[in-house]
Order: structure tokens, then C-alpha cells, then sequence
């Protein structure tokens, strides 16, 4: 019969998920910081006493964005999650700077514009796949002997799409499905660390991201209007901010918002295959994605 003890675990209790996990004098690195939900949740962990390490591609962008944080516990570095070295330079420069890195929170992500496999160029596909998954990859592995020595926590952004069919932008959903079984082991394997781990989900959030991918892109929008109304509404990054934070602070193992797409979640193994043939069947559907696949024009290359 398994027990903590025989493996050398420690109780639960030590993961704070009774007794919660005190963000105040902790040092966090929070990747995509300079703007939507990884500058939100970077405010939300500076308003809770926490010293904030944000990356983001350029340097200005965010070193102004650390500036509307803190004055002295932000600070702002220009890395590429899909470059290992950048990664593990900014889990050095947390330490340097703040003396130790107890928090991680891998949230750099893109969205390609829609379109099917056959016409999605290839180094779209493939740059939606290194910085969604890799990129997340990276960032934990070069800041988890840090987050281990602290017994801290970490965070790994999934999303929806990780129970949707990623009809017409395929990389994405692949990510945010690998994302989720990479969060859901390392809840596993960590415990033995005292590590806490959160996979977060979220649906459509007001961000700059979702304005490309979506509001300005004509035939990804008709594609949205055939989600139903309920699962259409948007939250502000701010809510997807502070829900990361307070998921920090209680230990919990998954955050979803908005929370209404907890129950499709938890259904998943019975909507996902009745979506497939809703959508195989739906001549919409079929309509859309005949106006996808040559939107491109042959992207793909070899093809």
C-alpha cells in the first residue's frame, strides 16, 4: 500500500494546501510579463508583497512594464523562451537581484491566425509548438532547482483549448494539451520536493493576443460566433491575473476561468467526441474551413 512516508514524501500539509502559501517576500519570474496576463499577474503577486522578475522580447517593453510595477521589487529582462540560455540567464538574474526564485510562472504564448494544417505555413506551425510548449518546457527546467531548494511553486498556462477541438489552429490546441500533461505530472513528481503546481485554463481573455487571433481576423470570427453565447464571454486579463495569484497562494492544482468552462472539463470525455461529429457534420463548419485551407495557399512546404 502506498504511503507518503514509504517514498519519502512529505504530508501534504507541507504543500500549503491547508495551511496556504504566504506570497509576501517571495521572488516570482513571470514570463510574457510585459502586458496582458503576465503583467496582470505580475501586479497581482507585486500587490501581495512579492518581488516580480518579468521576461518579455524586447527590452523596453519590458523595462516600462516593470516600471508601472514597482520601483524596487520589479524588474524587467528581455528573453526568448524558446532560447534555453536567455531562460536560464534570467532565472540568474532573479537570484542576483532579488537573492533567491521561489515562484515560476511560464505564461509566454502565441496564437497563429486561423487556418487549416495543409495551409498554415510551416514555420508558423512550428513557432506556435516552440514557444507554447518549449518555451514552457525551458522555463521550468531552468528555474525548477531554484523553485525546489525554495519548496516554492509553479505555474504552467494551458488553456481551453486543451479539451476543444483545435479546429483551425492545430499548433495552438496541440500546446495548451501537451502543457496540461506536462503540469499534470509535475503535480506528481514534485511533491516528494515540496513544489506546488497549478495547470491554468482559460477561455477567450481580453488581451492583445486574442484581438490579433480573433477580432481582427475576419473568418476566425465567424469560426467564434459558433462557440454557444455562454462560453463566448470574455474576462479582463486582470481576472486571469489575480485568479493565477490567489491559485499561488492556496496551492491549488488547476485554476479555470472563466468558470464556466469547468464543467465542459470535467464532461470532457463525453462533449469531445460528440463536438468531433458535431463539427465533421456541421455545413458551416465545413464552410469556414473550405475558405481555411486556402487561405494560405499551399503554406506548408513540400506540399
Amino acid at each position: 500500500m502506498y504511503t507518503g512516508e514509504r517514498f519519502g514524501a512529505p504530508d501534504l500539509g507541507e504543500l500549503g494546501t491547508m495551511a496556504g502559501y504566504d506570497l509576501a517576500g517571495r521572488v516570482a519570474l513571470v514570463t510574457g510579463g510585459a502586458r496582458g496576463i503576465g503583467f496582470a499577474t505580475a501586479q497581482a503577486l507585486i500587490a501581495r508583497g512579492a518581488s516580480v522578475l518579468i521576461t518579455d522580447l524586447e527590452q523596453e517593453a519590458v523595462s516600462n512594464a516593470a516600471g508601472q510595477l514597482h520601483d524596487q521589487r520589479a524588474l524587467g529582462l528581455a528573453a526568448d523562451v524558446t532560447d534555453r540560455s536567455a531562460m536560464q540567464r534570467s532565472v540568474a538574474q532573479a537570484v542576483e537581484r532579488f537573492g533567491s526564485l521561489d515562484v515560476v510562472v511560464a505564461n509566454a504564448g502565441i496564437a497563429p491566425h486561423a487556418a487549416t494544417f495543409r495551409a498554415m505555413p510551416t514555420e508558423t506551425f512550428e513557432r506556435v509548438l516552440d514557444v507554447n510548449l518549449m518555451g514552457v518546457y525551458r522555463t521550468v527546467d531552468a528555474a525548477m532547482g531554484e523553485v525546489i531548494r525554495r519548496r516554492g511553486h509553479i505555474v504552467v498556462i494551458s488553456s481551453v483549448y486543451a479539451f476543444l477541438n483545435g479546429v483551425g489552429v492545430a499548433p495552438y490546441a496541440m500546446s495548451k494539451a501537451a502543457v496540461e500533461q506536462f503540469g499534470r505530472s509535475l503535480k506528481v513528481e514534485l511533491v516528494q520536493h515540496g513544489v506546488g503546481v497549478t495547470v491554468a485554463y482559460f477561455g477567450f481573455i481580453d488581451t492583445e493576443m486574442v484581438h490579433e487571433s480573433i477580432d481582427r481576423d475576419p473568418l476566425a470570427d465567424r469560426m467564434f460566433q459558433t462557440f454557444p453565447a455562454a462560453l463566448r464571454k470574455r474576462l479582463t486579463a486582470s481576472v486571469a491575473g489575480e485568479s493565477i495569484a490567489r491559485a499561488i497562494e492556496q496551492r491549488s492544482p488547476r485554476v479555470i476561468r472563466p468558470r464556466r468552462w469547468a464543467a465542459l472539463s470535467a464532461l470532457r470525455g463525453i462533449t469531445e467526441p460528440l463536438l468531433d461529429v458535431r463539427l465533421q457534420r456541421d455545413a458551416l463548419t465545413q464552410e469556414l474551413m473550405g475558405e481555411l485551407d486556402t487561405r494560405e495557399g499551399d503554406g506548408r512546404s513540400g506540399s
